[in-house]
């Protein structure tokens, strides 16, 4: 048929009233047998393949789905290791729920997403996003960041755990250092730690726009100290392309623990994150009903692989 076909079409092809035919699908037990399967029949025969389920939720009321906001957008999800853990944690959870999740674009999409609550993974504060999730006034969780009052929250210690991945480099000898983070709050956090420890041991470092340059100098720093995992594997790519072998000519130190990290080679000494776990933490929080108190930070530790080592000479 050349229109649209309706729960009105098929009730004036069968004879009946169209809240008969929604009874069809959405209660069947309210009507025979024989003129439920000729319902369905003739729906079947003028091309209908049932009510939609967004306006079915929206007009009972449920919504049996929790909406992902991620930074970087939705190849984000698919492509950065650690995002992929921490989505993992989640879905398993929202899964055991009997909920579905719904990763809403990083431009638009927030006000029609038909969603019980939502969860916000490390957005600035300013972010479309974040401001079209408040004014929706959901159930809201917040992975990272940004922090918002009276919303959950569930991070990690980011600061504490770039202290201790500095001070393993100082502890080995370390003086001169390149910091490798990128501008989000949570590199910012780490970013912190790392100026810190070093501040207090009175050790050099600088912050590098273009860290090949950098290790080309006649001072070349001796150990980077990068931001996340992403940032140090890269470390160890121009370390080779600059002809240092690491860890001998330089010792790098990153942050998170993606499988990626223990593959690498040497294998990258990290502060491992536990992402699965935050995740899960994050997933139970959109499934219960809020309360007071709804805050997590978990803890980090130092995981020394092959990368770092006392600096030659």
């Amino acid at each position: 048929m050349g229109s649209r076909v309706t729960l009105q079409t098929i009730a004036d092809a069968v004879g009946v009233s169209r809240t008969t035919v929604s009874n069809a699908y959405n209660r069947p037990d309210q009507l025979a047998p024989a003129l439920r399967d000729r319902i369905l029949d003739t729906a079947h025969t003028l091309g209908y393949s049932g009510p939609d389920p967004a306006a079915r939720r929206l007009r009972s009321g449920r919504r049996d789905v929790v909406g992902l906001l991620l930074a970087d957008g939705l190849p984000h999800a698919f492509t950065d290791p650690a995002a992929g853990l921490l989505l993992q944690g989640i879905a398993r959870t929202i899964e055991q729920a009997g909920l579905a999740l719904l990763l809403v674009p990083d431009r638009g999409g927030v006000q029609d997403a038909v969603v019980q609550s939502l969860c916000i993974c490390a957005l600035p504060a300013g972010h479309p996003n974040v401001v079209a999730a408040l004014a929706r006034r959901l159930p809201l969780v917040v992975v990272d960041e940004p922090r918002l009052a009276d919303h959950a929250y569930v991070g990690i210690e980011d600061r504490r755990g770039a202290r201790l991945a500095a001070e393993h480099l100082l502890a080995l000898g370390h003086r001169r250092f390149a910091l490798v983070c990128g501008e989000s709050a949570t590199q910012r956090e780490r970013l912190a730690g790392f100026r810190a420890a070093l501040s207090g041991a009175h050790a050099r470092w600088e912050e590098p726009d273009d860290l090949a340059a950098a290790l080309a100098a006649d001072e070349r720093p001796t150990a980077v100290l990068a931001g996340s995992d992403q940032r140090a594997l890269a470390a160890l790519e121009a370390a080779r392309d600059a002809g240092l072998v690491v860890p001998h000519d330089l010792s790098i130190v990153g942050f998170d623990d993606i499988p990626g990290a223990a593959w690498s080679v040497p294998a990258l000494t990290t502060v491992r994150q536990p992402l699965l776990r935050k995740g899960e933490i994050a997933g139970r929080m959109l499934t219960t009903p809020p309360g007071p108190g709804r805050e997590v930070v978990l803890p980090v530790e130092l995981v020394v692989r092959g990368s770092t080592a006392r600096p030659a000479g």
